[in-house]
């Protein structure tokens, strides 16, 4: 996984081509108290109606930029070790385009800011809502104990509302990005697990809290990465009952003449990518890059070969359990072979 994040690469994954609710970073500013949250909504790169709405929620520009944050880094690890290794810094022109790593830039950023909204609420953090209120769980036995459920049901329903009316129903792309943005979201809400706590004299449940609770981001990007392993191609076709474009695959030999419809799940793209290998517009290409001999180098390498490196790194070793409570370790040293891709 790549290490910082740089200013440059935040305002990539989050300049206005992608939701326009992903704000850039911009400068890096106190947590938001008092004024201090106008002028923070006013740094980021959000358009005039999302401003507005910004400055009515107190808690919402750190919330903001810790999505963009989670979405960038998570990003960058899912894609590791594929030749695009979400690398926007000064090629922010991907955004613009079809394919399919676009798709799942939109896809992981809205899941992002799904996550980091209903954390944020159950944090504490967002003064216009709290912990979930979904009927059937004891909110306010949940505060008792000190437990707070996720409030994924205010930021879905929050983020409907800052992402706005989509574009006109003509405009093929704008139904890609809102069908990728739904994929985030709903990859969000797959994750979300009822979890419950007994109270009572010697652990019985004569008591018991329930909550909502979301799973770790690393689980709802490792499914998104699964999504865009098997994104689908798709192309438009005009439905005459409706009046509007409809996303559909491209039929398969000895298929329907037509093809289907893609899955809700399913992540759509309508170009084909670039190889990534060199140095354009859209990547920096994979020269230098870190590769896996067993299983990466031979793809993000693209033919050119691999150089080998020894280096000696340093390790815990013959750790042993020590009375009461800790452990011991010694530090060992050991080679280890680098591989990186050649130019």
């Amino acid at each position: 996984m790549t290490g910082g994040m740089t200013p440059e690469a935040s305002r990539g994954l989050t300049g206005r081509e992608i939701l326009t609710s992903f704000p850039g970073l911009g400068t890096e500013v106190a947590p938001t108290e008092g004024s201090a949250h106008l002028k923070q909504c006013d740094l980021l790169k959000l358009s005039r109606r999302q401003k507005q709405l910004c400055r009515r929620e107190p808690g919402l520009a750190e919330t903001l930029r810790d999505a963009a944050h989670l979405g960038l880094l998570e990003c960058q690890f899912q894609c590791q070790q594929e030749r695009w290794n979400c690398s926007l810094e000064g090629r922010t022109g991907l955004l613009k385009r079809g394919f399919k790593e676009t798709a799942f830039l939109y896809a992981v950023s809205a899941a992002a800011l799904t996550h980091a909204l209903a954390r944020a609420c159950s944090a504490g953090r967002m003064e216009r809502c709290t912990c979930d209120d979904s009927p059937g769980l004891e909110s306010r036995q949940a505060w008792q104990w000190g437990v707070c459920g996720d409030n994924l049901k205010y930021s879905t329903k929050f983020l409907n509302n800052f992402l706005g009316p989509k574009r006109g129903s003509k405009d093929l792309r704008a139904r890609a990005d809102a069908h990728n943005t739904y994929v985030g979201i709903k990859a969000v809400k797959s994750g979300l697990r009822t979890t419950c706590k007994c109270h009572g004299v010697s652990g019985s449940c004569a008591v018991r809290t329930c909550w909502k609770q979301l799973s770790p981001f690393r689980e709802t990007g490792r499914v998104l990465k699964l999504r865009y392993d098997s994104a689908v191609k798709v192309s438009s076709a005009t439905n005459e009952a409706l009046g509007h474009l409809e996303l559909w695959a491209p039929a398969k030999p000895g298929g329907s003449a037509k093809g289907l419809a893609p899955r809700p799940i399913d992540l759509v793209y309508m170009e084909d990518s670039p190889s990534f290998c060199r140095p354009s517009k859209y990547s920096p290409g994979t020269a230098g890059r870190v590769c896996s001999r067993e299983t990466s180098c031979s793809s993000l390498c693209c033919g050119r070969g691999y150089d080998t490196q020894s280096r000696l790194v340093a390790f815990s070793c013959h750790c042993q359990v020590q009375w009461c409570c800790y452990v011991e370790c010694q530090q060992c040293m050991q080679q280890e072979l680098v591989y990186t891709c050649k130019r």
